[in-house]
Order: C-alpha cells, then sequence, then structure tokens
C-alpha cells in the first residue's frame, strides 16, 4: 500500500485520513495541517519523509512561471528542501494543468462562457497559465497582485502589465522589505479589491483569498474559479448567493483533497520524480481518468447572462430638446449649432437594461450607448467620422463587458452599413437588418390580415395583390422583396438605380422562377395599383412617394429612419394604413430601459436582433452590408420564437393602432374606392394599366433630358411608346416585366402565414 503524506499550512482541525485505490493500487491518505506555523511544517515534513511515498506540501505560495521568468518561493523552497528521499510536490504542475483545462471546458460546455467577461485574479503570478487561456476569450483582464503587495491602488490590467511587475516585484520586494509592504493597510487593500470583485463577473482565487474579499453583497450572482470545494465551502458560497463555482480540482475520492494530494498520488504511483514527468503524461493520466472541473451551483439555479450593446442617436432636433432641457423658444439658428456640436460628442451610457429572460432560460442585459450625430449631420461629413464615434461606442461596449454589438437608426446605413465597423471592432457587431426585415413583413401581414381587403390563401399565406419595395435596392429593402416575391402575386422593386434594381430581380428569379417581379424608378405612376407597400430608403426625410397617389386600403410599412413618410403625410389620407416597421415586444419585463419613443417593453427590431443574438450565445458577425441574406431573416425570425419575442402591437406615427382604428379605416377605404381615381391619372382605382416596359440603354439613360430612349416590348409582346428623359424632378417611366415561367408552389416565408 502507498501512503501519502500532505502536510499543509492551514489548520489541524480538517486533517483526515482513509484509504481508496488510484491508478490500479492502494493508497493511504493522510493529512497534517500546520496551523500557519512554518516550523512545525517543516518537521512535520522531516519526520513524515521515512514513512512516505511522497508528500504534499498545500496552502502555501507556489514557485510561480509568469511570461519567461519564474519566481522562486524562499519559504516554500526551504520547506521542500527537507524532503530529500521521496518525491515533494505543492502541486503546480498538475494545477496549472487543470486550469488550463477548466477554462477550455467551460467555454466549450457553456457556449462562449467567457467572451468578454471582466475577469478578476485575485492572485495572478499564481494563476498566470490560467489567465493566459482565458486571454483567448477576453482582454478585460485584471490582476489584484500590485494592490494586495504594495498597496498601490490600481489593478493591473493586461498580462503584458503583470509580466513587468512580476519581473520588478521579484528584485525589488523580496525579503524583508516586500513582508513590511505585504502586511501593511490590510483595511485598506481589503476595501479596494471588494470594489473590483463588486464589479467584475468572474473571479479567481483560492478560498482563503475569496473569503477575505467577498460577501453577499460583491459576491451574489458572480462566477468563481476555485479548488478544493467542500460542504464548508459550498455553504459560505451558499449565503454569498454566488451563481457558478468552477472547481478546478476533481473530486476523485470521499473526501475533498487538494491538488497537491493528487500529484502526489501521481508520483507514488508512478514512482517518479516530478522532474521525471513531463506534461504529456499528467496529461495522459487525465484523459484516461476523465477528468473534467467541477461546475457547481451554490443557489441550486444556474444563470448564464449574456450582455449586449447597442448603439442609438437623436434622429432630429426634436431628440436633442427631449434628452436635453432646451427650451422650446430657442431660435432655429441655435438648434442648428446645437445639432452640429452634438455631432462631435463622445459616446455615452445611456441606460443600462435588464431582466431580459428567454423561455429557454437564457438571460441577457445590456447598455444603449448613445452617439450624438443626426442622419443630417451624418450624411453631411464622411463616414470616417461616424466609423470613429461607432468604433469608440464599441471599446466602450468592450470595457462594460457586453459581449455583442447592434447599430441602431442611421448608424447602420452610414457608408458600407457595418462592414468598417465590423472589421476594426474587437466586438462582433451586426446591424439588425435581418430582423427589421422580418419584422417589417411581419408587421405587414398582420396588419392586412385585420384590415381583410386583400384575398389570403390560409394554407400557403400567398397574398392575391400587388405589393412594391420603396428602396428596394438597399439592406432590408432587398431581402423584403425577396420574401414578399414568394408570397405575393405581382412585386415591384422600385428605386433610383435602374440597374441595381436588375441584378436584384435576377437574383430574385434564380431562387423563386415562378416570381412575377417588376422593376421600376418611375414609381408614383404605379402606387395606385397596389396592396402592400414597404419603403425602407435612406433618404433622411426627404420624400420618397407621393401619398396621395396610393390606392384607398393600401398597407404601408415604413422601414426607414427617420420616417420617409411623416406625420403630416400620413394624416392626408385617413383611408390608408401607414404603419411603421414591425416593433418587438420583449418576454420579461425590462428593468433600466429610458424611454426611446416606444410603449414600455417595446423595442425597435434591429435591437431586438442584437438581444436575440445574446441570449442564444452567438456572438458573431450576424448581419453587415447591404445585401442581407433572406435565410438569415428566417433564422432570427425562428430564433426570436424560441427566445419568446412577439410582434408588438402594430403602431403609425400617432401610436398603437386598435381594432376600432384599423376598422375606421377599412370603413373610409371602402368607401373611396367606389368613386376614388389615381389624381395623377385617370383611372380608376380597379382598373390598372399594364406597366411600361421601357429600359433606355445605358448611354440613352445618360443622354441629355430631350434625348428618347428606344421602344421595347411587354411581356405579352405589345410595344411600348418611347419614354422621354425627364429632368431630375420628373424620372422617366422605366419598367421591366418578366417573362412568363410555369408556376410551382412557393416556399412561404414564415413572416407571411396566417398561423
Amino acid at each position: 500500500m502507498k501512503k501519502v503524506v500532505t502536510v499543509s499550512l492551514g489548520s489541524s482541525r480538517k486533517d483526515f485520513e482513509f484509504k481508496t485505490t488510484f491508478l490500479g493500487q492502494d493508497f493511504s491518505v493522510h493529512r497534517m495541517g500546520a496551523d500557519q506555523d512554518t516550523t512545525k511544517a517543516w518537521e512535520l515534513m522531516r519526520r513524515q519523509q521515512a514513512s512516505a511515498d511522497a508528500i504534499g506540501l498545500g496552502d502555501i505560495g507556489d514557485h510561480y512561471h509568469v511570461g519567461q521568468d519564474t519566481l522562486i518561493n524562499k519559504e516554500t523552497r526551504r520547506l521542500t528542501n527537507v524532503v530529500t528521499r521521496v518525491p515533494v510536490t505543492t502541486g503546480a504542475t498538475l494545477r496549472r494543468l487543470l486550469q488550463v483545462r477548466a477554462v477550455r471546458y467551460v467555454q466549450k460546455e457553456l457556449g462562449h462562457y467567457f467572451n468578454n467577461n471582466l475577469v478578476l485574479f485575485l492572485s495572478g503570478m499564481r494563476n498566470y497559465n490560467m489567465a493566459e487561456a482565458m486571454s483567448d476569450y477576453t482582454r478585460n483582464l485584471s490582476f489584484a497582485d500590485a494592490l494586495f503587495q504594495t498597496g498601490a491602488p490600481a489593478m493591473l490590467g493586461s498580462l503584458e502589465q503583470l509580466e513587468l511587475y512580476a519581473k520588478g516585484s521579484n528584485l525589488v520586494l523580496s525579503g524583508k522589505p516586500g513582508e513590511i509592504l505585504e502586511g501593511a493597510l490590510t483595511d485598506f487593500k481589503a476595501m479596494m479589491v471588494r470594489g473590483e470583485v463588486a464589479k467584475s463577473h468572474v473571479i479567481v482565487g483560492t478560498f482563503a483569498e475569496i473569503k477575505s474579499v467577498g460577501n453577499a453583497a460583491n459576491l451574489a450572482g458572480k462566477t468563481l474559479i476555485t479548488s478544493a470545494v467542500d460542504d464548508e465551502r459550498m455553504a459560505f458560497f451558499k449565503a454569498c448567493k454566488v451563481n457558478l463555482v468552477v472547481d478546478t480540482s476533481p473530486k476523485l475520492f470521499e473526501k475533498v483533497v487538494g491538488i497537491n494530494t493528487i500529484e502526489a498520488m501521481v508520483l507514488a504511483a508512478l514512482e517518479k520524480s516530478p522532474e521525471e514527468i513531463s506534461d504529456d503524461d499528467f496529461e495522459e493520466i487525465l484523459d484516461d481518468l476523465k477528468i473534467v472541473p467541477r461546475l457547481l451551483h451554490p443557489t441550486g439555479k444556474f444563470r448564464n447572462i449574456r450582455r449586449f450593446a447597442f448603439v442609438i442617436h437623436p434622429l432630429s432636433q426634436e431628440y436633442i430638446r427631449s434628452a436635453y432641457p432646451i427650451p422650446d423658444a430657442t431660435p432655429q439658428f441655435i438648434m442648428d449649432k446645437v445639432e452640429q456640436l452634438a455631432a462631435y460628442m463622445p459616446p455615452m451610457v445611456y441606460c443600462r437594461m435588464g431582466n431580459i429572460v428567454s423561455p429557454t432560460g437564457a438571460e441577457a442585459e445590456g447598455w444603449l450607448i448613445s452617439v450624438g450625430g443626426t442622419p443630417r449631420e451624418m450624411l453631411s461629413r464622411s463616414p470616417e467620422f461616424t466609423y470613429r464615434r461607432l468604433l469608440h461606442a464599441a471599446k466602450i461596449a468592450e470595457k462594460l463587458g457586453a459581449q455583442i454589438m447592434g447599430l441602431g437608426a442611421f448608424t447602420k446605413v452610414v457608408g458600407d452599413a457595418g462592414i468598417t465597423v465590423a472589421r476594426r471592432s474587437r466586438l462582433p457587431i451586426t446591424t439588425g437588418n435581418s430582423y427589421s426585415a422580418s419584422g417589417a413583413l411581419w408587421a405587414a401581414a398582420d396588419a392586412m390580415r385585420r384590415m381583410g381587403l386583400a384575398k389570403i390563401d390560409p394554407k400557403t399565406g400567398r397574398v392575391a395583390g400587388k405589393t412594391m419595395v420603396v428602396g428596394a435596392a438597399g439592406s432590408i429593402g432587398s431581402v423584403s422583396a425577396r420574401l414578399l416575391a414568394m408570397s405575393f402575386d405581382e412585386v415591384y422593386l422600385a428605386g433610383l438605380t435602374l440597374d441595381k434594381l436588375e441584378e436584384l430581380k435576377a437574383s430574385i428569379l434564380k431562387d423563386t422562377p415562378d416570381a412575377k417581379v417588376f422593376t421600376t424608378i418611375d414609381y408614383d405612376n404605379l402606387l395606385a395599383e397596389m396592396d402592400m407597400i414597404v419603403t425602407s430608403t435612406s433618404g433622411a426625410g426627404k420624400s420618397v412617394l407621393d401619398i396621395t397617389r396610393v390606392k384607398p386600403g393600401c398597407v404601408i410599412t415604413d422601414v426607414a429612419r427617420p420616417l420617409d413618410l411623416p406625420a403630416s403625410e400620413v394624416a392626408k389620407r385617413p383611408d390608408v394604413l401607414v404603419i411603421e416597421s414591425g416593433e418587438i415586444e420583449l418576454p420579461t419585463k425590462v428593468r433600466g430601459m429610458k424611454n426611446i419613443g416606444l410603449p414600455d417593453n417595446v423595442i425597435y427590431a434591429c435591437l431586438a436582433e442584437t438581444i436575440v443574438l445574446a441570449l442564444e450565445g452567438r456572438f458573431e458577425v450576424f448581419t453587415i452590408g447591404r445585401n442581407t441574406e433572406w435565410e438569415k431573416v428566417k433564422e432570427i425570425y425562428k430564433l426570436g420564437l424560441k427566445h419568446g419575442m412577439k410582434l408588438a402591437a402594430i403602431s403609425g406615427v400617432k401610436g398603437v393602432y386598435t381594432d376600432q382604428d384599423i376598422a375606421k379605416v377599412v370603413a373610409l377605404a371602402r368607401k373611396a374606392r367606389l368613386t376614388w381615381k389615381d389624381p395623377g391619372g385617370t383611372r380608376p382605382a380597379g382598373k390598372a394599366a399594364k406597366p411600361k416596359a421601357v429600359r433606355a440603354p445605358r448611354a440613352a439613360v445618360k443622354a441629355a433630358p430631350a434625348a428618347k430612349a428606344p421602344a421595347s416590348k411587354t411581356a405579352a409582346g405589345d410595344k411600348a411608346p418611347a419614354a422621354k428623359k425627364a429632368p431630375a424632378a420628373k424620372r422617366a417611366p422605366a419598367t421591366r416585366v418578366p417573362r412568363a415561367a410555369p408556376r410551382k408552389a412557393p416556399e412561404v416565408p414564415p413572416e407571411m402565414t396566417s398561423e
């Protein structure tokens, strides 16, 4: 039978003795506490080597390997040097390997758990290898070594700083001066570290270190990485409401033993000294024993809280007025100056959102970070001006511990629509356009069902009608068009550049060959035929369509921010339902949310996308650029349902539409349809003419206004008259009609189903 003795500087009241089988051999294991008396420990080790096969030394400072340097603990060396007959170990090698394995294991098993966590090491030098492993997942590392040893009122903030400090402390703080500094200002040091514990997400340290600075106030909800957790220690963690304890030392026996004891047992079993066993040898043993860290939940319930950040900005001067106490009587020229100055303001945290809980049990919290520029100010400057402020916001988010950041409103359309920001930022970026497109169509489908004016197949969700997407070449517009092509009889792609619209049309027909898709840059002439319109331009408040020419009972979904149709335009047509893009209702009552211009617990779909990705643990670049993938639109829709997101009550510029409001619009529309004619033409609403299929060659498009485009044929084979190149104020008609294709049952997007 092998005998292993562990001499600990801890209390002798915790001494134990037991017999077990390990690595195919019988063992007798003894623990002997020295009650913080190094002389007693020295004597115990000297005596026990006569009968033991290996000796472990616990609860003492180790030799530290920090960077390229090795720091020798003189007291530890004195105690280990007394043992000359048998192997002796502090468990340093096994501890290092188990710590790294613990980080990798938790990161994999709990789904990117440490991504951008704020991690506090109570001793960075003791846990340098763990810190190295943790740095693969987060840069938010802090180390309390300098504070504990010198009283310096600051944390070391990187591995580089830790390495530099370790090199200097080895030279300066050895001997008596170091002992004096380490023993001074004990209360001040503890107070400072307690504050750092409260701000951190993960705390790494021995139980003694954690207990000295931790309590119920600053440990509640935290993750602790420690070792040798027994019932007594677990009771302390439970009282402090700790969320998760990662015990790096495995529980191989009924009695919880330290890592130094396990390493001593390995040495005894192999009959080798520590120098004779490589890391690979230890790794092989760990693999054979299938050793993994213990994940303990002191409160009985594990909370996996993910964190996000989202960028907002004022949409107009009115938003600036609402955020700051600016008198209503302030002259316009002063407001213009205020708007300009606001664009130069550094990003700031607007509010912190909490208590977002999915039906799956996943939780999220996050920050809204405001940049000062309005759309007008962003458009008046180069994209780089806005990029720099968004990257500054990303740095703030990273320091807060956010694991993903979303771009809201106009920030997601500036320049290359998030591509540059995603490339330069350390955080994954999403624009939210996938969920914005999904939410817009979700809301539009709901509105059309409630209106009851269009025929919708209850089985397929297909709408017997026409729809138009204004700004179809944009990110949200293009994916909206793809999905609408699966659900409407005819889809019209409207915009400023016919070439881009034609490219989109070709792409749509490749995926949905049975669809009827038209392109046009003179879309005002076609408004009277549309049953639904989606407008998603980046016109920043400029007029993009003439609402007076829209068919009564038409549903218009305004996805643009600022809105393409302000309240003054909407008021002109009480017989048309104009809704804002589909907003999302959160699954639980959110805490800390400040006013963003929506009802309580309702958020914009682009913000919802960021939250859904956080809840899912998808810390990745999801939606950027101007070519939003419709597969991602469907994916984020399904993920939103999984995490309890609901379509909020549809609303317009005056607020939420009630059933009575919609019934009123329907009544006015039915009445107006009896006599209504397109103000721009003579055609009654129910009698649409064939759209013109006139597209001038490239050279003709660039010609003078008087130049004529050659005639082309419609889908029916009829010649259409040539169109004149109009001045900028009156664009020439240019509509493309697709060739007839065999029809097949389309794939129905979830947004347009009747379920």
